[in-house]
C-alpha cells in the first residue's frame, strides 16, 4: 500500500527559533537521505507582542535573522534543485491585536507558504511548557472559548495558506469537563468552519503524538469534520531537529488515508496544488 511512503513534510524549525537544532541545510540535506520529494522550510516568526528581552528565552527568531533566514531559504532552495524540492515558509503566530504587523511581515517576502498557528492568548504561550502553570484555577471550557475564537479570527485574516496543530491547546491534556463535550465539538466546527469559508488548508500535525495529549493535532474528529466540509489538507511533523523530520508522518498519512483522504495540499509561491496521497 504506497500510500504509507512519506513524501512532504511541511512544518520544520531549525537552530535560528532558539528551541530547535540544525542549520537549514542540514534539515534539506536529510530531507534527501529519508526521501522526501518535498520539504518545507517553516520557522517561527519573530515576536511582535512582547519583549524579546524580557520574555521567556529562546521562543522565536529575532527580528534581525528574518532577512537571513528567507535568503539562505531560497539559495538552499535553488542548490538543491533536482534533488529535493524546498518550500519556503513562516510558521506565522496569530495574535489578536497585531495584525498590521503581521500582515507586514506577510507581504514583506515571496514565501510560498505561510502557516497560521495560534500559540499565545495575550502573552501566554499556551503550548510552551514552560508556561503549564497559567492553567491553575481556570475554566478550562473558557480557555478553549479564547482559543478557538483566536483559531477562526487567524482564518478569516486571509494572512495564511495552513491552518497549523488546529487544536494544540490540548497539548498539555487540559480538556473541559466531559458535561461540556457538545459544546466544545461545537466551538471545533465554529472554527473549521471558518478555515472553511476562508478557503485555507489545514495541517495534520504529527508531533502531539509525543506530547502529554497523545494525539496528532488536530484530532480524528477534527479531520472528519473538516473532510466533510471540503477543507485541504497538509502534513508536517513540526521537527525541530533534522532526525526528526518526518516523525510519524507515517501514522498521519495512514490516518488520513483511513478517513477517506486522498490527495495532499503542496504550495509554491502562496499557490495550492494538489498532489496524490500516494
Amino acid at each position: 500500500m504506497g500510500w504509507s511512503k512519506v513524501l512532504i513534510d511541511y512544518h520544520t524549525h531549525h537552530e535560528r527559533c532558539g528551541h530547535a537544532v540544525g542549520t537549514l541545510e542540514q534539515y534539506v540535506q536529510r530531507g534527501i537521505e529519508i526521501g522526501l520529494s518535498q520539504i518545507g522550510l517553516s520557522d517561527h516568526m519573530p515576536l511582535l507582542h512582547v519583549d524579546p528581552a524580557t520574555y521567556y528565552p529562546e521562543m522565536a527568531m529575532p527580528m534581525e535573522e528574518l532577512p537571513r533566514y528567507v535568503e539562505e531559504a531560497f539559495a538552499l532552495k535553488e542548490k538543491y534543485r533536482g534533488q529535493i524540492e524546498v518550500r519556503v515558509g513562516l510558521e506565522g503566530d496569530y495574535i489578536e491585536g497585531w495584525e498590521q504587523e503581521i500582515e507586514k511581515i506577510v507581504k514583506a517576502y515571496p514565501w510560498d507558504y505561510v502557516i497560521g498557528s495560534v500559540h499565545f492568548l495575550g502573552e501566554w504561550d499556551v503550548s510552551d511548557f514552560r508556561q503549564v502553570h497559567n492553567w491553575e484555577g481556570q475554566n478550562v471550557f473558557a480557555v478553549y472559548e479564547r482559543y478557538y475564537d483566536a483559531v477562526a479570527k487567524a482564518a478569516k485574516t486571509g494572512f495564511y495558506d495552513i491552518m497549523g496543530h488546529l487544536d494544540v491547546i490540548k497539548r498539555f491534556g487540559n480538556h473541559p469537563d466531559i458535561s461540556r463535550q457538545e459544546e466544545t465539538i461545537r466551538l471545533e466546527h465554529q472554527a473549521l468552519s471558518a478555515v472553511a469559508e476562508a478557503g485555507v488548508a489545514m495541517e495534520l500535525n504529527a508531533s502531539g503524538l509525543s506530547k502529554p495529549c497523545a494525539e496528532m493535532f488536530p484530532s480524528r474528529r477534527m479531520l472528519e469534520a473538516a473532510l466533510q466540509i471540503g477543507i485541504p489538507l497538509t502534513v508536517g511533523s513540526d521537527a525541530h531537529d533534522p532526525l526528526k523530520l518526518s516523525d510519524n508522518l507515517d501514522h498521519a498519512r495512514r490516518l488520513l488515508h483511513n478517513i477517506g483522504v486522498r490527495e495532499l495540499a503542496t504550495f509554491e509561491q502562496r499557490k495550492r496544488t494538489m498532489i496524490p496521497l500516494e
